[in-house]
């Protein structure tokens, strides 16, 4: 176990808003990591604290109080009592570069961010539909789509709002998704791409793992006249920035029949969309794996990650 993941299994655990001594006490009282014959083990553990904020890893966030930092998990927010003071955080620029990855790679970076942000994701394949060899159809599938269901406190207020309108129970995200966007013309194309094949989904992103800081007014500009969002993906995907805020859309239905018809992956997601916010309580756990399931692989924790760059020659951060 790294440092970083005694951190996160320890914030998990305490559940709360926590000091880097009391992390790293309950570091060392479960025997989580060895520091070694490390002198100052406990600045060690606030340094990794320190660098989870400065790179933007989302996953753990800090509060400033009269003491200094507090810290907790960033899905636990919901659980902890405060007010929301939260720095800014800032991404560190990649300074290794290799270009030797396919597109593809990266869906599962995409999928961990995605999870961690409570929004179950899928590969659509575009080789998998009917009309695959059709280039009229080239622009209407997206590389991977997510939902989030709403989470209410109480089983009746959930209820109620399943009855007025099941609709509102969850939220479908188109995703675009590319290795690297560098000039003017990749932007335009990327982008038009993604509002083609978002069209009927709620929201819409064109995701890209490099992308030039020189474009950022034209995608400004695009963002505020069409809509569709635009996320910067990380090596770590815990770091990742949505640069750009999709705008909201009520769903196409049309269109996504025509995409439940052509395409077996996005039918049955769907389906278990479907199945999921109708399901009588008693079965919703089994219900629920089982679309998780379904759903794209994601990483567990920060030595997967590594170890998958690694193997798919995507660059990593110093």
């Amino acid at each position: 176990m790294t440092t970083k993941e005694a951190i996160l299994k320890s914030l998990e655990e305490l559940n709360k808003l926590t000091t880097y001594m009391e992390i790293y006490n309950h570091i060392v009282k479960n025997k989580y990591y060895d520091f070694g014959k490390s002198k100052t083990p406990a600045l060690t553990i606030s340094a990794s604290l320190t660098s989870f904020i400065q790179k933007g890893d989302n996953r753990v966030r800090r509060i400033k109080n009269s003491n200094g930092y507090s810290y907790y998990l960033s899905k636990n927010e919901s659980n902890i009592n405060f007010e929301n003071n939260i720095n800014n955080f800032t991404v560190e620029k990649i300074t290794k570069k290799n270009k030797s990855y396919n597109e593809r790679d990266l869906h599962k970076l995409l999928s961990s961010y995605l999870k961690n942000q409570s929004i179950y994701s899928k590969t659509i394949f575009h080789e998998q539909s009917k009309s695959s060899k059709d280039n009229q159809q080239k622009w209407i599938h997206p590389d991977m789509i997510g939902i989030k269901f709403l989470t209410l406190k109480t089983k009746t207020s959930q209820t109620f709002l399943k009855a007025i309108n099941q609709a509102d129970t969850f939220k479908i995200t188109s995703y675009e998704l590319k290795k690297e966007i560098n000039t003017d013309y990749e932007l335009k194309k990327s982008f038009f791409q993604a509002v083609s094949n978002s069209s009927w989904a709620n929201y819409g992103y064109l995701v890209a793992f490099e992308i030039s800081d020189s474009l950022e007014d034209e995608m400004e500009r695009l963002n505020q006249s069409f809509g569709i969002g635009i996320i910067k993906l990380k090596q770590n995907p815990y770091e990742s920035k949505i640069l750009y805020q999709s705008k909201y859309r009520e769903l196409d239905f049309k269109t996504l029949d025509k995409l439940c018809k052509i395409n077996i992956n996005f039918d049955k997601f769907i389906e278990q969309t479907e199945t999921l916010i109708t399901v009588q309580d008693k079965y919703f756990n089994s219900i629920e794996k089982e679309f998780d399931e379904f759903c794209d692989d994601y990483f567990i924790n920060d030595t997967e990650i590594n170890k998958y760059c690694l193997e798919k020659n995507i660059p990593i951060e110093d």
